[in-house]
């Protein structure tokens, strides 16, 4: 046992599989605290989290799918459009319109023996967070289905996986990249368990081939031709359901074909490097791989053509079918995106934003160590330490290159966000999630230390693998808590309000709202009156509802023109109200931290308006417009001279302390029509 340890220590774990090692019954493990960590998941999803990370998570999901379901008032992103969609209709109708099915049948019970309404802001937006919660599991379970294969500690990376704010904020909202974070998971896990089984065969296969050559006797020969053919076929398994997951993905998302490329090259590739595996069976597991996509792929592109409307049930009973007939969302997501104008709209970024800006602020301590452990890679394979580096056919050179290659591949486009690469937590947690804990180095995938340099550095390994730990933990608990609550967080308190009031207001008011700073307003949210729609009244005449709310987001303008639009908003409006007798009320939103600046505003200018604060919504920060530093002015003036009046200085600095806080909100004002004075007189006189 003794001699295997030594040997082992001195093992370079990158030049072979971790299967090498794995034991023959791998280790139970207690996991409370990653239960306790998806319970958390659970109840943050519940608590209905007010943090708004992206207006996609709305305007590619709850607000195309929504005026599918009910009848109301929603706006359709330009993503899809009809004359050019960028985007599949099937996922979306899957994660949004299969919860709205089930609330749609549960709200009339509900109501009826509960006096509870589900067509509430609250529960549009809990049910298809619901399905993403549930969803997002499947992560968890293929992680610890590819630990458990492979011999490793599945507990430590689980709970460093249910940990991350990636998967406690972004993976249960109705993001698509959310939905690429599980297809991942997913095919790393279906290649990660051919391999294994691909492996065993393939040294089984080997090994009576190798029997069977040296036989002397025609018996041995024809025992050993025998027992090659009993063993099972394993050069196509899961192709179909490899080949299923990657369509999916591509048109969940066309970005996916980077994060697929790695797993799939990886089931093409299996065994190589044997007798019993040759480029023959490469070119065929890649032909059938084709093969077993298409299926889907028609299934794709006829529920789009149909949805969009470029084919019906009418041209298909005439035969009268072209290829104009036919969308193709991906192509057209790629037609689109590969136009640097076109992202212009969206904002450029540098190249190296992913790797410098986006793995660190997803994934910390994490991130930053599998970015140093690449870096340390390169450089072995640049001296030609080529035994340093991990085995192509080894879990450990997939989970590596499923890390990078993607992040690589996105970092080609100048649009960078950092929620393009959150799938690639998954193999950076199973590569590098024991280096944030104190388990046995058996376990971490690194280069492992001489005896010496291990025995005398392992007091010190253990307390700074403690200190990244708690960075961590404090790390993650920070941005869910900004993410989940803070992050323009008042948005959707504000569409509950206006829900509320639209509903309370007389029948002909007209609503205007104006938005400043902060993310779209998410209107399928506010249910309102389906203005498209042809309606019948009982005498059979057709008539159409009027539009009487009205938004308008002015996104980061300056306030002094967005000032100036309100006032003539206003007077428009009172002229209205004279000539045609159409009330209206006028509100406008904005953070907290621009309200002096727009009373300044309206103390200085000539105006005909006034304004008064209906409601405030916290918590909320808009990074566009964050809360002022400078109120903190009154710290510097602090000093430990009581005769200089300690005492009023610290009421100074606790004001303006609270003054700074007091700025986390989003402000909702009433806009109110004011003539001034000497306007007043000259109508007087005439």
């Amino acid at each position: 046992m003794g001699r295997f340890l030594l040997k082992f220590e001195h093992k370079n774990e990158y030049r072979k599989s971790i299967d090498d090692y794995q034991s023959v019954a791998p280790v139970r493990r207690r996991i409370g605290l990653y239960w306790i960590l998806a319970g958390l998941r659970i109840t943050l999803t519940f608590v209905l989290q007010t943090g708004y990370i992206h207006p996609d998570e709305f305007f590619q999901s709850i607000e195309v799918i929504s005026g599918d379901h009910f009848d109301i008032d929603v706006y359709k992103s330009w993503e899809f459009n009809a004359t050019f969609p960028i985007r599949s209709i099937f996922i979306p109708q899957l994660v949004v319109g299969l919860p709205y099915a089930i609330l749609k049948r549960l709200s009339p019970y509900t109501f009826h023996f509960l006096g509870l309404s589900l067509k509430r802001p609250y529960f549009f937006v809990l049910f298809p967070r619901l399905f993403m919660c549930a969803f997002s599991f499947l992560s968890d379970y293929f992680l610890y289905k590819i630990c458990y294969m492979y011999g490793q500690n599945y507990r430590v990376r689980l709970v460093t996986y249910a940990s991350s704010y990636v998967m406690l904020t972004y993976a249960t909202r109705t993001l698509s990249n959310s939905i690429e974070l599980v297809l991942t998971a997913a095919l790393l896990y279906f290649v990660s368990r051919c391999m294994v089984y691909s492996e065993k065969v393939v040294l089984q296969n080997d090994y009576l081939s190798k029997k069977y050559n040296e036989a002397t006797t025609a018996v041995e020969r024809v025992k050993y031709y025998k027992l090659r053919a009993l063993l099972p076929s394993h050069s196509l398994n899961d192709c179909f359901v490899l080949a299923t997951i990657t369509v999916i993905g591509i048109f969940n998302r066309p970005t996916f074909i980077a994060f697929a490329f790695v797993p799939i090259f990886f089931w093409l590739q299996r065994g190589l490097n044997s007798k019993s595996v040759d480029f023959k069976d490469f070119h065929i597991r890649i032909i059938v791989f084709i093969l077993c996509g298409l299926p889907t792929i028609l299934f794709f592109i006829l529920i789009d053509s149909f949805y969009f409307g470029y084919l019906t049930i009418g041209e298909i009973g005439q035969l009268e079918i072209g290829i104009d007939n036919f969308v193709v969302t991906p192509v057209n997501f790629l037609k689109y995106n590969v136009k640097e104008e076109n992202l212009k709209s969206h904002g450029l970024h540098p190249r190296f934003l992913h790797f410098l800006v986006n793995i660190p602020l997803l994934f910390n301590v994490l991130g930053i160590i599998g970015l140093l452990t690449f870096m340390k890679m390169i450089y072995s394979g640049l001296k030609a330490q080529w035994l340093h580096l991990p085995r192509l056919q080894s879990i450990v050179g997939l989970m590596t290159f499923t890390f990078i290659v993607p992040v690589a591949l996105l970092s080609l486009f100048p649009h960078q966000e950092p929620r393009f690469i959150i799938p690639v937590l998954l193999p950076l947690v199973f590569l590098h999630a024991p280096e944030l804990s104190q388990v046995p180095c058996l376990d971490v995938v690194r280069r492992y230390n001489d005896e010496n340099n291990e025995s005398h550095s392992s007091v010190e390994l253990k307390r700074f693998k403690s200190k990244k730990l708690v960075v961590w933990y404090i790390i993650n608990l920070l941005l869910t808590f900004f993410y989940a609550f803070m992050h323009q967080g008042g948005v959707l308190q504000l569409a509950s309000h206006l829900t509320t009031e639209l509903k309370a207001k007389p029948h002909l008011t007209h609503v205007h709202l104006y938005t400043s700073y902060s993310y779209s307003l998410p209107t399928a949210l506010l249910q309102l009156r389906n203005t498209r729609r042809i309606y019948r009244s009982s005498s059979n005449h057709k008539y159409k509802l009027k539009q009487d709310f009205h938004l308008y987001e002015q996104g980061s303008k300056s306030l002094p023109q967005v000032f100036d639009t309100i006032a003539r908003k206003i007077k428009d409006c009172e002229e209205k109200f004279a000539v045609k007798r159409i009330p209206y009320r006028l509100y406008y939103a904005l953070p907290a931290s621009a309200i002096s600046e727009f009373a300044e505003l309206s103390n200085n200018k000539s105006h005909s308006f006034r304004f008064h604060v209906v409601k405030s919504f916290y918590p909320h920060i808009s990074v566009e417009k964050l809360p002022l530093l400078l109120s903190l002015d009154g710290l510097e003036h602090l000093n430990l001279n009581v005769n200089d009046g300690i005492f009023s200085n610290i009421n100074k600095a606790a004001q303006n302390i609270y003054e700074y806080v007091e700025q986390f909100k989003l402000l909702l004002l009433k806009i109110d029509y004011y003539m001034h004075e000497s306007k007043q007189r000259r109508n007087g006189l005439n």
